[in-house]
Formats: structure tokens, C-alpha cells, sequence
């Protein structure tokens, strides 16, 4: 059997000094925008800061409901919010970060699965790639170039 990798490349700052000055700010808006969380039961807080094209910047957090399935990620809602409010402008950058109640995290968290396929529609309905920042409550920071290289096999409309 023939065996294949997948590689990419991942950015990786010790400290918020090292990012460039815009990427900076990102995440302080993300940092900021996760104290809003509605995270009641797993208080975990989820901030998400996304800049447009037009230097415009949109927010998300996550909204969590009893009824689990129907939780909304910050990612999602930053991307759909700023869809909504700029549909015929691409994104340029998401930087996502964390609160974490159970103490804190040390190493940068990944958007999930559905988040990272949403992302990647939106590089693709604008052909142009969507940087990401991120980090935990605390420690590096990963700037990834395009969610493609951390969503191998993507899942797209050739497929349908």
C-alpha cells in the first residue's frame, strides 16, 4: 500500500510582540470578543476576531444552548456575521483565542471541523486565502497562511 503526507507550514510566535501590528490587534479584538462567550456549560469561552478586506473588523463568540447541537462556534458567527455584513468583500484574517474556566491553556486551538470548512468556503467564494491567528489563553501564537493547510482532504464543490 502506498502511503501519502501531508504537510504544511505553521508560523509560530512566542509572544504577541512578534506578530505583526494588525495581526496584533486581531487578537487583542479576539481576546476581547471571548469575554462575551455565552459558555455556561462547558465555560469555555471561544473570541473570534475577523478582518475584511476593507480593514474592517467583525467579531464572534461562542453561544452555547442545553440543547448542544444547536451551540454556535465563535468562528462561525464571525464569519457568517461578517458574510452578512460585507457579502461581496473577502476575508483576509480570522485570529481565534480562548477563556478557559478550568485554568490556562498553554498552546493554540484550532478551529473544529464544521468552522474549518466554513472558512475554507469563504476562501473559495472569494479565491483569495484566510490567514489564522491563534492561541490559547496563554503562550504561542500559530499563524497559519490558508485553513487548506490545516484541513487536508478537504471536502469542496468538485465533489458534488
Amino acid at each position: 500500500m502506498k502511503k501519502i503526507t501531508l504537510q504544511s507550514e505553521i508560523e509560530v510566535a512566542k509572544s504577541i510582540a512578534e506578530l505583526s501590528e494588525i495581526d496584533a490587534q486581531l487578537l487583542a479584538t479576539a481576546k476581547e470578543a471571548a469575554k462575551g462567550a455565552y459558555a455556561p456549560y462547558s465555560n469555555f469561552k471561544v473570541g473570534a476576531a475577523v478582518l475584511m478586506d476593507n480593514e474592517a473588523i467583525v467579531i464572534g463568540n461562542n453561544q452555547e444552548n442545553a440543547a448542544f447541537p444547536v451551540t454556535m462556534c465563535g468562528e462561525r458567527n464571525a464569519v457568517f456575521s461578517a458574510a452578512a455584513q460585507y457579502p461581496n468583500i473577502a476575508i483576509k484574517a480570522v485570529a481565534i483565542t480562548i477563556i478557559s474556566a478550568k485554568g490556562n491553556i498553554d498552546r493554540p486551538i484550532p478551529p473544529c471541523g464544521s468552522c474549518r470548512q466554513v472558512i475554507y468556503e469563504n476562501e473559495t467564494r472569494h479565491q483569495s486565502d484566510i490567514r489564522l491567528i491563534l492561541q490559547g489563553d496563554i503562550g504561542e501564537i500559530y499563524v497559519v497562511q490558508s485553513v487548506k493547510d490545516i484541513l487536508p482532504l478537504l471536502f469542496d464543490a468538485s465533489y458534488l
